[in-house]
Protein backbone atom coordinates (compact mmCIF):
# COMPACT_ATOMS: atom_id res chain seq x y z
CA UNK A 1 0.00 0.00 0.00
CA UNK A 2 3.02 2.21 0.50
CA UNK A 3 4.40 1.75 -3.44
CA UNK A 4 0.07 2.45 -4.05
CA UNK A 5 0.27 5.51 -1.94
CA UNK A 6 3.81 7.06 -3.57
CA UNK A 7 2.69 6.24 -7.33
CA UNK A 8 -0.76 8.19 -6.74
CA UNK A 9 0.85 11.16 -4.72
CA UNK A 10 3.08 11.44 -7.54
CA UNK A 11 0.46 11.07 -9.95
CA UNK A 12 -1.80 14.00 -8.49
CA UNK A 13 1.16 16.28 -8.76
CA UNK A 14 1.83 15.63 -12.45
CA UNK A 15 -2.29 16.08 -13.52
CA UNK A 16 -2.34 19.34 -11.15
CA UNK A 17 0.95 20.36 -12.94
CA UNK A 18 -0.48 19.33 -16.24
CA UNK A 19 3.17 17.95 -16.63
CA UNK A 20 2.04 13.88 -16.54
CA UNK A 21 2.95 12.64 -20.50
CA UNK A 22 2.55 9.83 -22.45
CA UNK A 23 3.53 8.47 -25.75
CA UNK A 24 1.00 7.10 -27.11
CA UNK A 25 0.02 6.33 -30.72
CA UNK A 26 -3.00 7.45 -32.82
CA UNK A 27 -5.75 10.42 -31.69
CA UNK A 28 -6.52 12.05 -28.69
CA UNK A 29 -10.18 11.07 -30.19
CA UNK A 30 -11.22 7.40 -28.48
CA UNK A 31 -11.85 5.23 -31.49
CA UNK A 32 -14.22 2.42 -31.36
CA UNK A 33 -12.11 -0.50 -32.15
CA UNK A 34 -8.55 -1.07 -31.99
CA UNK A 35 -6.33 1.99 -34.32
CA UNK A 36 -4.26 0.60 -36.96
CA UNK A 37 -0.92 1.57 -37.76
CA UNK A 38 -0.84 4.65 -39.55
CA UNK A 39 0.32 4.42 -43.41
CA UNK A 40 3.78 4.18 -43.86
CA UNK A 41 5.09 7.69 -44.61
CA UNK A 42 7.27 8.83 -47.52
CA UNK A 43 10.71 8.21 -47.65
CA UNK A 44 11.24 12.43 -48.39
CA UNK A 45 9.04 12.97 -45.52
CA UNK A 46 10.05 12.76 -41.88
CA UNK A 47 8.15 10.89 -39.44
CA UNK A 48 6.45 13.17 -36.40
CA UNK A 49 5.35 11.01 -33.69
CA UNK A 50 2.43 12.64 -31.87
CA UNK A 51 2.83 13.39 -27.93
CA UNK A 52 -0.81 12.38 -26.49
CA UNK A 53 -0.85 13.07 -22.75
CA UNK A 54 -4.34 12.63 -21.87
CA UNK A 55 -4.24 15.62 -19.30
CA UNK A 56 -4.54 18.24 -22.48
CA UNK A 57 -7.97 19.77 -20.32
CA UNK A 58 -5.93 20.49 -17.61
CA UNK A 59 -4.73 23.48 -20.05
CA UNK A 60 -7.90 24.92 -19.73
CA UNK A 61 -7.54 27.07 -16.49
CA UNK A 62 -11.42 27.06 -16.19
CA UNK A 63 -11.64 23.30 -16.25
CA UNK A 64 -8.87 22.90 -13.98
CA UNK A 65 -10.12 25.23 -11.25
CA UNK A 66 -13.34 23.35 -11.71
CA UNK A 67 -11.46 19.80 -11.60
CA UNK A 68 -9.83 21.08 -8.49
CA UNK A 69 -12.39 22.32 -6.56
CA UNK A 70 -14.77 19.19 -7.45
CA UNK A 71 -12.03 16.73 -6.43
CA UNK A 72 -11.85 18.31 -3.29
CA UNK A 73 -15.66 18.35 -3.03
CA UNK A 74 -16.10 14.73 -3.97
CA UNK A 75 -13.26 14.12 -1.39
CA UNK A 76 -15.86 15.76 1.22
CA UNK A 77 -18.51 13.80 0.08
CA UNK A 78 -16.96 10.89 0.56
CA UNK A 79 -16.09 11.11 3.76
CA UNK A 80 -19.61 11.86 4.39
CA UNK A 81 -20.55 8.86 2.96
CA UNK A 82 -18.28 6.51 4.71
CA UNK A 83 -18.83 8.70 8.15
CA UNK A 84 -22.75 8.56 7.74
CA UNK A 85 -22.95 4.64 6.78
CA UNK A 86 -21.19 3.96 9.47
CA UNK A 87 -22.76 6.21 11.88
CA UNK A 88 -25.72 4.34 10.73
CA UNK A 89 -24.17 0.62 11.84
CA UNK A 90 -24.05 2.33 15.37
CA UNK A 91 -27.31 3.75 15.51
CA UNK A 92 -29.03 0.52 14.65
CA UNK A 93 -27.61 -3.56 13.93
CA UNK A 94 -30.33 -3.70 11.30
CA UNK A 95 -28.54 -4.64 7.41
CA UNK A 96 -31.66 -3.31 5.76
CA UNK A 97 -31.45 0.06 7.50
CA UNK A 98 -27.96 0.24 6.68
CA UNK A 99 -28.52 -0.63 3.13
CA UNK A 100 -31.16 1.76 2.85
CA UNK A 101 -28.00 4.51 3.25
CA UNK A 102 -27.25 3.85 -0.55
CA UNK A 103 -31.15 3.42 -1.36
CA UNK A 104 -31.42 7.31 0.12
CA UNK A 105 -28.42 8.61 -1.88
CA UNK A 106 -29.51 6.82 -5.09
CA UNK A 107 -33.39 7.97 -4.90
CA UNK A 108 -33.53 11.09 -5.84
CA UNK A 109 -31.74 10.48 -8.63
CA UNK A 110 -33.87 8.06 -9.91
CA UNK A 111 -36.90 10.35 -9.25
CA UNK A 112 -35.60 13.50 -10.38
CA UNK A 113 -32.61 12.71 -13.02
CA UNK A 114 -34.96 13.77 -16.04
CA UNK A 115 -36.35 16.41 -14.37
CA UNK A 116 -33.22 17.97 -13.68
CA UNK A 117 -31.88 17.35 -17.25
CA UNK A 118 -34.71 19.37 -18.03
CA UNK A 119 -34.17 22.39 -16.04
CA UNK A 120 -30.24 22.01 -17.32
CA UNK A 121 -31.05 22.52 -20.97
CA UNK A 122 -33.91 25.02 -20.37
CA UNK A 123 -32.54 27.07 -17.99
CA UNK A 124 -28.67 28.75 -17.39
CA UNK A 125 -26.22 26.07 -15.91
CA UNK A 126 -24.19 27.76 -14.37
CA UNK A 127 -27.09 29.40 -12.05
CA UNK A 128 -28.08 25.75 -11.72
CA UNK A 129 -24.96 24.47 -10.15
CA UNK A 130 -24.55 27.36 -7.78
CA UNK A 131 -28.04 26.93 -6.49
CA UNK A 132 -27.59 23.41 -5.96
CA UNK A 133 -24.09 23.34 -4.50
CA UNK A 134 -25.58 25.85 -2.38
CA UNK A 135 -28.93 23.34 -1.05
CA UNK A 136 -25.91 20.25 -0.47
CA UNK A 137 -24.16 22.89 1.71
CA UNK A 138 -27.14 23.79 3.86
CA UNK A 139 -28.08 20.09 4.19
CA UNK A 140 -24.99 18.84 5.38
CA UNK A 141 -24.63 21.79 7.52
CA UNK A 142 -28.06 20.97 9.19
CA UNK A 143 -26.64 17.38 9.79
CA UNK A 144 -23.66 18.27 11.11
CA UNK A 145 -25.31 20.55 13.81
CA UNK A 146 -28.42 17.67 14.26
CA UNK A 147 -25.32 15.05 14.66
CA UNK A 148 -22.90 17.72 17.06
CA UNK A 149 -26.13 17.88 19.75
CA UNK A 150 -26.87 13.89 19.34
CA UNK A 151 -30.71 15.02 17.36
CA UNK A 152 -29.62 11.74 15.25
CA UNK A 153 -31.55 9.06 15.18
CA UNK A 154 -31.72 5.99 11.59
CA UNK A 155 -34.61 7.67 10.00
CA UNK A 156 -33.44 11.19 10.57
CA UNK A 157 -30.06 10.20 8.98
CA UNK A 158 -31.91 9.07 6.12
CA UNK A 159 -33.93 11.48 5.75
CA UNK A 160 -31.06 14.38 5.18
CA UNK A 161 -28.91 12.04 3.31
CA UNK A 162 -32.03 12.11 1.09
CA UNK A 163 -32.33 15.42 1.12
CA UNK A 164 -28.42 15.90 0.40
CA UNK A 165 -28.64 13.73 -2.24
CA UNK A 166 -31.68 15.72 -4.06
CA UNK A 167 -29.44 18.46 -4.54
CA UNK A 168 -26.81 15.86 -6.14
CA UNK A 169 -29.27 14.73 -8.20
CA UNK A 170 -30.37 17.95 -9.68
CA UNK A 171 -26.49 19.09 -9.83
CA UNK A 172 -25.50 15.88 -11.93
CA UNK A 173 -26.97 16.53 -15.50
CA UNK A 174 -25.97 20.03 -15.26
CA UNK A 175 -22.41 19.49 -14.19
CA UNK A 176 -21.61 16.71 -17.07
CA UNK A 177 -23.62 19.05 -19.38
CA UNK A 178 -20.98 21.82 -19.02
CA UNK A 179 -18.06 19.41 -19.94
CA UNK A 180 -18.38 20.59 -23.68
CA UNK A 181 -18.27 23.92 -23.04
CA UNK A 182 -14.88 23.94 -20.87
CA UNK A 183 -13.07 22.02 -23.39
CA UNK A 184 -13.03 21.22 -27.09
CA UNK A 185 -14.82 18.38 -28.28
CA UNK A 186 -12.35 16.32 -29.30
CA UNK A 187 -11.02 16.45 -25.66
CA UNK A 188 -14.45 15.25 -24.42
CA UNK A 189 -12.93 12.28 -23.83
CA UNK A 190 -9.69 12.93 -21.91
CA UNK A 191 -12.23 15.29 -19.69
CA UNK A 192 -14.86 12.71 -18.76
CA UNK A 193 -11.60 10.58 -17.70
CA UNK A 194 -9.79 13.13 -15.71
CA UNK A 195 -13.10 13.76 -13.97
CA UNK A 196 -13.58 10.60 -13.46
CA UNK A 197 -9.88 9.78 -11.93
CA UNK A 198 -10.82 12.83 -9.53
CA UNK A 199 -13.62 11.32 -8.60
CA UNK A 200 -12.23 7.98 -7.45
CA UNK A 201 -8.71 9.96 -6.49
CA UNK A 202 -11.66 11.53 -3.58
CA UNK A 203 -12.75 7.89 -3.42
CA UNK A 204 -9.43 6.81 -2.70
CA UNK A 205 -8.51 8.73 0.24
CA UNK A 206 -12.27 9.85 1.29
CA UNK A 207 -13.55 6.63 2.77
CA UNK A 208 -10.08 6.57 4.99
CA UNK A 209 -9.98 9.88 5.87
CA UNK A 210 -13.59 9.48 6.73
CA UNK A 211 -12.44 6.75 8.95
CA UNK A 212 -10.19 8.13 10.51
CA UNK A 213 -12.46 11.24 11.15
CA UNK A 214 -14.53 8.92 13.25
CA UNK A 215 -12.13 6.71 15.12
CA UNK A 216 -10.01 10.03 15.94
CA UNK A 217 -13.07 11.12 19.22
CA UNK A 218 -14.41 8.83 21.51
CA UNK A 219 -17.60 8.69 20.53
CA UNK A 220 -18.90 8.04 16.69
CA UNK A 221 -21.21 10.44 16.41
CA UNK A 222 -18.56 13.31 17.46
CA UNK A 223 -16.49 12.08 14.70
CA UNK A 224 -19.22 11.97 12.45
CA UNK A 225 -20.61 15.43 13.04
CA UNK A 226 -16.67 17.26 12.04
CA UNK A 227 -16.82 15.12 9.15
CA UNK A 228 -20.04 15.98 7.92
CA UNK A 229 -18.91 20.02 8.93
CA UNK A 230 -15.61 19.53 7.22
CA UNK A 231 -18.03 18.47 4.01
CA UNK A 232 -19.62 21.64 4.10
CA UNK A 233 -16.65 23.56 4.07
CA UNK A 234 -16.07 21.65 0.59
CA UNK A 235 -18.71 23.21 -1.26
CA UNK A 236 -17.93 26.66 -1.26
CA UNK A 237 -14.49 26.17 -3.59
CA UNK A 238 -16.50 24.96 -6.37
CA UNK A 239 -19.34 27.77 -5.55
CA UNK A 240 -16.41 30.49 -6.14
CA UNK A 241 -15.22 28.75 -9.02
CA UNK A 242 -18.82 28.74 -10.84
CA UNK A 243 -19.75 32.32 -9.49
CA UNK A 244 -16.65 33.93 -11.52
CA UNK A 245 -17.29 31.76 -14.67
CA UNK A 246 -18.49 34.06 -17.55
CA UNK A 247 -20.63 31.53 -19.46
CA UNK A 248 -21.07 31.45 -23.22
CA UNK A 249 -23.58 28.39 -24.02
CA UNK A 250 -22.85 26.37 -27.02
CA UNK A 251 -26.33 26.10 -28.08
CA UNK A 252 -28.79 28.80 -27.66
CA UNK A 253 -32.21 28.83 -29.43
CA UNK A 254 -34.00 31.91 -31.39
CA UNK A 255 -37.36 30.09 -29.86
CA UNK A 256 -39.23 30.74 -26.88
CA UNK A 257 -38.05 28.04 -23.80
CA UNK A 258 -39.59 24.87 -23.63
CA UNK A 259 -41.53 24.43 -20.90
CA UNK A 260 -40.21 21.89 -18.21
CA UNK A 261 -43.18 18.98 -18.79
CA UNK A 262 -42.50 19.25 -22.62
CA UNK A 263 -38.95 19.41 -22.35
CA UNK A 264 -38.96 16.32 -20.33
CA UNK A 265 -41.24 14.75 -22.76
CA UNK A 266 -39.01 15.90 -25.12
CA UNK A 267 -35.79 14.21 -23.55
CA UNK A 268 -37.40 10.75 -23.20
CA UNK A 269 -38.59 10.76 -27.01
CA UNK A 270 -35.12 11.11 -28.19
CA UNK A 271 -34.04 8.31 -26.02
CA UNK A 272 -36.85 6.37 -26.98
CA UNK A 273 -35.19 6.33 -30.58
CA UNK A 274 -31.37 6.57 -30.39
CA UNK A 275 -30.44 2.93 -30.54
CA UNK A 276 -26.96 3.74 -29.09
CA UNK A 277 -28.16 5.48 -26.17
CA UNK A 278 -30.87 3.16 -25.55
CA UNK A 279 -28.16 0.04 -25.71
CA UNK A 280 -25.86 2.08 -23.25
CA UNK A 281 -28.83 2.70 -20.72
CA UNK A 282 -29.71 -1.03 -21.26
CA UNK A 283 -26.20 -2.38 -19.96
CA UNK A 284 -25.66 0.46 -17.07
CA UNK A 285 -29.30 -1.13 -15.64
CA UNK A 286 -28.31 -4.60 -15.57
CA UNK A 287 -24.95 -3.79 -14.57
CA UNK A 288 -25.59 -1.72 -11.69
CA UNK A 289 -28.38 -3.41 -9.78
CA UNK A 290 -25.96 -6.37 -9.27
CA UNK A 291 -22.70 -4.46 -8.44
CA UNK A 292 -25.23 -2.47 -5.99
CA UNK A 293 -24.50 -5.04 -3.21
CA UNK A 294 -20.97 -4.03 -2.96
CA UNK A 295 -21.97 -0.97 -1.41
CA UNK A 296 -24.41 -1.93 -0.02
CA UNK A 297 -23.18 -4.71 1.97
CA UNK A 298 -19.34 -4.10 2.36
CA UNK A 299 -19.94 -1.73 5.72
CA UNK A 300 -21.65 -5.21 6.96
CA UNK A 301 -18.97 -7.47 5.57
CA UNK A 302 -16.56 -5.22 7.39
CA UNK A 303 -17.95 -5.22 10.52
CA UNK A 304 -19.52 -8.80 11.09
CA UNK A 305 -17.26 -10.94 8.90
CA UNK A 306 -14.27 -9.03 9.30
CA UNK A 307 -14.76 -7.94 12.79
CA UNK A 308 -13.57 -4.17 11.75
CA UNK A 309 -14.12 -0.50 12.92
CA UNK A 310 -14.61 2.30 10.88
CA UNK A 311 -11.10 2.97 9.48
CA UNK A 312 -11.47 -0.57 8.46
CA UNK A 313 -14.10 -0.50 6.89
CA UNK A 314 -12.77 3.09 5.52
CA UNK A 315 -9.67 1.22 3.85
CA UNK A 316 -11.85 -1.23 2.01
CA UNK A 317 -13.89 1.57 0.35
CA UNK A 318 -10.77 3.61 -0.57
CA UNK A 319 -9.11 0.34 -1.92
CA UNK A 320 -12.01 0.35 -4.63
CA UNK A 321 -11.14 4.02 -5.00
CA UNK A 322 -7.46 3.48 -5.01
CA UNK A 323 -8.05 1.08 -7.74
CA UNK A 324 -10.57 3.36 -9.65
CA UNK A 325 -8.18 5.93 -9.83
CA UNK A 326 -5.65 3.75 -10.86
CA UNK A 327 -8.09 2.68 -14.05
CA UNK A 328 -8.95 6.30 -14.66
CA UNK A 329 -5.38 6.90 -15.78
CA UNK A 330 -4.70 4.20 -17.74
CA UNK A 331 -7.86 4.32 -19.11
CA UNK A 332 -7.04 6.23 -22.78
CA UNK A 333 -4.81 3.45 -23.22
CA UNK A 334 -7.25 0.75 -22.58
CA UNK A 335 -10.01 2.57 -24.86
CA UNK A 336 -7.29 2.52 -27.47
CA UNK A 337 -6.64 -1.65 -27.29
CA UNK A 338 -10.71 -2.82 -26.49
CA UNK A 339 -13.30 -2.01 -27.36
CA UNK A 340 -16.29 -0.57 -25.24
CA UNK A 341 -17.88 -3.97 -25.15
CA UNK A 342 -15.00 -6.15 -24.11
CA UNK A 343 -14.32 -3.57 -21.38
CA UNK A 344 -17.26 -4.04 -20.06
CA UNK A 345 -17.56 -8.01 -20.35
CA UNK A 346 -14.31 -8.12 -18.23
CA UNK A 347 -15.65 -6.11 -15.44
CA UNK A 348 -18.08 -8.33 -15.06
CA UNK A 349 -16.30 -11.41 -14.92
CA UNK A 350 -14.03 -9.22 -12.18
CA UNK A 351 -17.65 -8.20 -10.20
CA UNK A 352 -18.56 -11.88 -10.45
CA UNK A 353 -15.21 -12.81 -8.85
CA UNK A 354 -15.12 -10.14 -6.34
CA UNK A 355 -18.54 -10.90 -5.13
CA UNK A 356 -18.11 -13.80 -4.71
CA UNK A 357 -14.85 -13.22 -2.60
CA UNK A 358 -16.34 -11.03 -0.53
CA UNK A 359 -19.12 -13.74 0.68
CA UNK A 360 -16.87 -16.51 1.13
CA UNK A 361 -13.36 -15.35 2.11
CA UNK A 362 -13.07 -13.45 5.31
CA UNK A 363 -9.06 -12.25 5.12
CA UNK A 364 -8.38 -8.59 4.33
CA UNK A 365 -5.36 -9.53 2.32
CA UNK A 366 -7.51 -11.56 -0.34
CA UNK A 367 -10.26 -8.54 0.04
CA UNK A 368 -8.36 -5.71 -0.40
CA UNK A 369 -6.21 -6.42 -3.54
CA UNK A 370 -9.56 -8.14 -5.61
CA UNK A 371 -11.38 -4.68 -4.49
CA UNK A 372 -7.87 -2.61 -5.80
CA UNK A 373 -9.41 -4.90 -9.29
CA UNK A 374 -13.03 -4.03 -8.75
CA UNK A 375 -11.92 -0.27 -8.43
CA UNK A 376 -10.42 -0.33 -11.52
CA UNK A 377 -13.30 -2.17 -13.56
CA UNK A 378 -15.40 -0.02 -11.74
CA UNK A 379 -14.62 2.99 -13.00
CA UNK A 380 -13.59 1.56 -16.92
CA UNK A 381 -17.54 0.60 -17.10
CA UNK A 382 -18.92 3.64 -15.37
CA UNK A 383 -16.66 6.13 -18.17
CA UNK A 384 -17.61 4.13 -21.44
CA UNK A 385 -21.14 4.58 -20.12
CA UNK A 386 -20.81 7.93 -19.15
CA UNK A 387 -18.84 8.91 -22.28
CA UNK A 388 -21.15 6.73 -24.79
CA UNK A 389 -24.58 8.63 -23.62
CA UNK A 390 -22.54 12.18 -24.33
CA UNK A 391 -21.24 11.24 -27.74
CA UNK A 392 -24.56 10.54 -28.35
CA UNK A 393 -26.05 12.79 -27.62
CA UNK A 394 -26.60 16.64 -29.25
CA UNK A 395 -26.44 19.73 -26.88
CA UNK A 396 -29.85 20.76 -27.51
CA UNK A 397 -30.48 17.37 -25.50
CA UNK A 398 -27.70 16.40 -23.83
CA UNK A 399 -28.48 17.62 -20.25
CA UNK A 400 -31.79 15.35 -20.46
CA UNK A 401 -30.09 12.14 -21.70
CA UNK A 402 -27.68 12.40 -18.68
CA UNK A 403 -30.12 13.13 -16.45
CA UNK A 404 -31.99 9.77 -17.60
CA UNK A 405 -28.52 7.86 -17.51
CA UNK A 406 -28.25 8.79 -13.76
CA UNK A 407 -32.07 8.19 -13.41
CA UNK A 408 -30.99 4.00 -14.47
CA UNK A 409 -27.98 4.45 -13.13
CA UNK A 410 -29.11 5.36 -9.47
CA UNK A 411 -32.57 3.54 -10.11
CA UNK A 412 -30.47 -0.08 -10.72
CA UNK A 413 -28.14 1.12 -7.31
CA UNK A 414 -31.41 1.62 -5.22
CA UNK A 415 -33.48 -1.06 -6.67
CA UNK A 416 -30.38 -3.29 -5.95
CA UNK A 417 -29.79 -1.86 -2.49
CA UNK A 418 -33.38 -2.97 -1.00
CA UNK A 419 -32.93 -6.47 -2.56
CA UNK A 420 -29.56 -7.24 -1.27
CA UNK A 421 -30.66 -6.02 1.77
CA UNK A 422 -33.37 -7.78 2.09
CA UNK A 423 -31.87 -10.74 1.53
CA UNK A 424 -29.10 -10.38 3.74
CA UNK A 425 -31.18 -9.30 7.07
CA UNK A 426 -33.69 -12.20 6.06
CA UNK A 427 -31.23 -15.02 5.44
CA UNK A 428 -27.38 -14.29 5.09
CA UNK A 429 -25.11 -11.66 3.63
CA UNK A 430 -22.97 -14.56 1.63
CA UNK A 431 -26.32 -15.89 0.40
CA UNK A 432 -27.12 -12.19 -0.85
CA UNK A 433 -23.69 -11.43 -2.60
CA UNK A 434 -23.95 -14.61 -4.28
CA UNK A 435 -26.79 -14.44 -5.49
CA UNK A 436 -25.69 -10.96 -6.94
CA UNK A 437 -22.69 -12.41 -8.24
CA UNK A 438 -25.17 -15.42 -10.03
CA UNK A 439 -27.46 -12.34 -11.49
CA UNK A 440 -24.45 -10.81 -12.97
CA UNK A 441 -23.60 -14.17 -14.57
CA UNK A 442 -27.32 -15.08 -15.78
CA UNK A 443 -27.96 -11.30 -17.55
CA UNK A 444 -24.75 -11.37 -19.31
CA UNK A 445 -26.03 -13.02 -22.62
CA UNK A 446 -28.56 -10.74 -22.66
CA UNK A 447 -26.90 -7.38 -21.83
CA UNK A 448 -24.00 -8.29 -24.74
CA UNK A 449 -26.89 -8.15 -27.37
CA UNK A 450 -26.98 -4.64 -26.19
CA UNK A 451 -23.59 -2.92 -28.01
CA UNK A 452 -22.14 0.09 -26.86
CA UNK A 453 -20.30 2.61 -28.92
CA UNK A 454 -19.62 -0.18 -31.70
CA UNK A 455 -19.88 1.79 -35.09
CA UNK A 456 -19.48 5.04 -36.39
CA UNK A 457 -19.84 7.42 -34.00
CA UNK A 458 -22.59 10.35 -35.70
CA UNK A 459 -21.42 13.83 -36.43
CA UNK A 460 -23.48 16.05 -33.54
CA UNK A 461 -22.34 19.81 -35.16
CA UNK A 462 -25.57 21.77 -35.48
CA UNK A 463 -26.77 21.50 -39.23
CA UNK A 464 -29.13 24.89 -40.26
CA UNK A 465 -31.48 24.01 -42.97
CA UNK A 466 -30.74 26.09 -45.75
CA UNK A 467 -34.55 26.38 -46.96
CA UNK A 468 -36.75 29.12 -45.51
CA UNK A 469 -40.34 28.72 -44.50
CA UNK A 470 -42.85 29.31 -46.88
CA UNK A 471 -44.67 32.73 -46.56
CA UNK A 472 -47.67 31.25 -44.89
CA UNK A 473 -51.26 32.96 -46.18
CA UNK A 474 -52.38 32.14 -42.62
CA UNK A 475 -49.39 32.72 -40.25
CA UNK A 476 -49.98 30.33 -37.84
CA UNK A 477 -48.84 31.37 -33.98
CA UNK A 478 -46.35 29.90 -32.22
CA UNK A 479 -48.42 27.98 -29.82
CA UNK A 480 -51.14 26.76 -32.63
CA UNK A 481 -51.06 22.70 -33.60
CA UNK A 482 -51.10 20.40 -34.16
CA UNK A 483 -49.39 20.82 -37.31
CA UNK A 484 -48.84 17.94 -39.97
CA UNK A 485 -45.85 18.03 -42.33
CA UNK A 486 -46.61 16.24 -46.07
CA UNK A 487 -43.51 15.85 -48.41
CA UNK A 488 -43.86 14.77 -52.01
CA UNK A 489 -41.46 12.19 -53.56
CA UNK A 490 -41.14 10.55 -57.02
CA UNK A 491 -39.17 7.32 -56.80
CA UNK A 492 -38.16 5.45 -59.99
CA UNK A 493 -39.35 2.03 -59.14
CA UNK A 494 -36.08 0.41 -58.94
CA UNK A 495 -34.89 2.82 -55.91
CA UNK A 496 -38.05 1.86 -54.40
CA UNK A 497 -36.56 -0.36 -51.68
CA UNK A 498 -33.74 1.45 -50.60
CA UNK A 499 -35.74 4.73 -51.13
CA UNK A 500 -38.31 3.18 -48.02
CA UNK A 501 -34.75 1.99 -46.15
CA UNK A 502 -33.35 5.38 -45.85
CA UNK A 503 -36.74 6.90 -45.33
CA UNK A 504 -37.31 4.79 -42.19
CA UNK A 505 -34.01 6.44 -41.11
CA UNK A 506 -34.85 9.47 -41.51
CA UNK A 507 -38.24 8.27 -39.32
CA UNK A 508 -36.48 8.07 -36.41
CA UNK A 509 -35.23 11.31 -36.82
CA UNK A 510 -38.32 12.67 -36.98
CA UNK A 511 -39.60 11.29 -34.10
CA UNK A 512 -36.12 11.60 -32.11
CA UNK A 513 -36.35 15.67 -32.84
CA UNK A 514 -39.83 15.81 -31.85
CA UNK A 515 -42.78 14.43 -34.07
CA UNK A 516 -45.47 12.55 -31.96
CA UNK A 517 -46.40 10.65 -35.78
CA UNK A 518 -44.55 9.74 -38.58
CA UNK A 519 -45.45 7.83 -41.78
CA UNK A 520 -44.87 7.32 -45.41
CA UNK A 521 -47.91 6.09 -47.88
CA UNK A 522 -47.39 5.00 -51.54
CA UNK A 523 -50.01 6.76 -54.13
CA UNK A 524 -52.51 3.18 -55.25
CA UNK A 525 -52.85 5.49 -58.53
CA UNK A 526 -49.21 5.74 -59.22
CA UNK A 527 -46.70 3.90 -57.41
CA UNK A 528 -43.86 6.16 -57.80
CA UNK A 529 -45.35 9.24 -56.10
CA UNK A 530 -44.70 8.98 -52.35
CA UNK A 531 -45.78 11.02 -49.49
CA UNK A 532 -43.95 11.15 -45.92
CA UNK A 533 -46.04 12.33 -43.44
CA UNK A 534 -45.16 13.78 -39.90
CA UNK A 535 -47.23 15.58 -36.86
CA UNK A 536 -45.81 18.18 -34.39
CA UNK A 537 -47.56 19.09 -31.55
CA UNK A 538 -47.20 22.94 -32.72
CA UNK A 539 -45.67 25.25 -34.77
CA UNK A 540 -42.94 26.38 -32.85
CA UNK A 541 -42.49 22.33 -32.05
CA UNK A 542 -41.68 22.22 -35.67
CA UNK A 543 -39.18 24.61 -35.51
CA UNK A 544 -37.50 23.26 -32.61
CA UNK A 545 -36.98 20.36 -34.94
CA UNK A 546 -35.74 22.26 -38.05
CA UNK A 547 -33.23 23.67 -35.60
CA UNK A 548 -31.99 20.36 -33.88
CA UNK A 549 -30.89 18.89 -37.73
CA UNK A 550 -27.72 18.06 -37.04
CA UNK A 551 -24.66 17.01 -39.72
CA UNK A 552 -25.90 13.18 -39.18
CA UNK A 553 -28.84 14.53 -39.81
CA UNK A 554 -28.00 16.14 -43.21
CA UNK A 555 -26.62 13.15 -44.28
CA UNK A 556 -30.00 10.99 -44.09
CA UNK A 557 -31.82 13.57 -45.65
CA UNK A 558 -29.80 14.17 -48.57
CA UNK A 559 -29.75 10.29 -49.36
CA UNK A 560 -33.71 10.32 -49.11
CA UNK A 561 -33.79 13.30 -51.37
CA UNK A 562 -30.69 12.04 -53.89
CA UNK A 563 -33.88 9.50 -54.60
CA UNK A 564 -36.20 11.96 -56.00
CA UNK A 565 -36.62 12.44 -59.20
CA UNK A 566 -39.05 15.14 -59.99
CA UNK A 567 -38.20 18.26 -62.02
CA UNK A 568 -38.23 20.25 -58.67
CA UNK A 569 -37.04 19.93 -55.46
CA UNK A 570 -39.94 17.53 -52.71
CA UNK A 571 -43.03 19.64 -52.62
CA UNK A 572 -43.77 20.24 -48.96
CA UNK A 573 -46.97 21.55 -47.31
CA UNK A 574 -47.90 22.73 -43.89
CA UNK A 575 -51.66 21.98 -42.48
CA UNK A 576 -51.98 23.25 -38.90
CA UNK A 577 -55.68 21.23 -37.07
CA UNK A 578 -58.77 23.02 -38.05
CA UNK A 579 -60.81 24.14 -35.16
CA UNK A 580 -63.45 25.95 -35.03
CA UNK A 581 -63.29 29.86 -34.87
CA UNK A 582 -65.23 32.17 -33.12
CA UNK A 583 -67.35 34.76 -35.08
CA UNK A 584 -68.77 36.17 -32.65
CA UNK A 585 -68.97 40.63 -32.71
Amino acid sequence: MGRAAAFLSATLKRIVSGRYHRRCRGTLTMPLTPVPNPPSASATEPVVEEHITGFEPLKSPLFRNLWIASTVSNLGGWMQDTAGTWLMTVLTTSPLLIALMQTAASLPVVLLGLLAGATADIFDRRRLLIFWQTWMLAAVALLSVLTFFNIISPWVLLFLTFFLNVGAAMNSPAWQAIMPELVPRKQLPEAVSLNSAGFNLARALGPALGGIGIAAFKHADTGAAWTFSLNALSFVGVILVLYQWKRTPLFKSALPAERIRGSMRAGLRYVQYSPMVKSALTRAFLFTIFVSSVWALLAVVAARDLHQGALGYGILNGSMGLGAVIGATLLPRTRRKFSADKIILASTGVFIVTLLILAFVHFPVVIIPMLLVAGFAWTSTMSTFNLAVQVTAPDWVQARVLGTYQMVFSGGMAIGSVIWGFIAEHLSTPISLSAAAAGLLITLPLSRKFHVLRGELPDLSPFRMEDVLPQLTNEPGMSDGPVRILIDYIVAPENYNAFVAAIHELRDVRLRDGAIRWGIFQDADNPRYLNETFVMESWVDYLRQRERFTESDREILEKVQSMHIGPEPPAIRHTIYAKQRNTAG
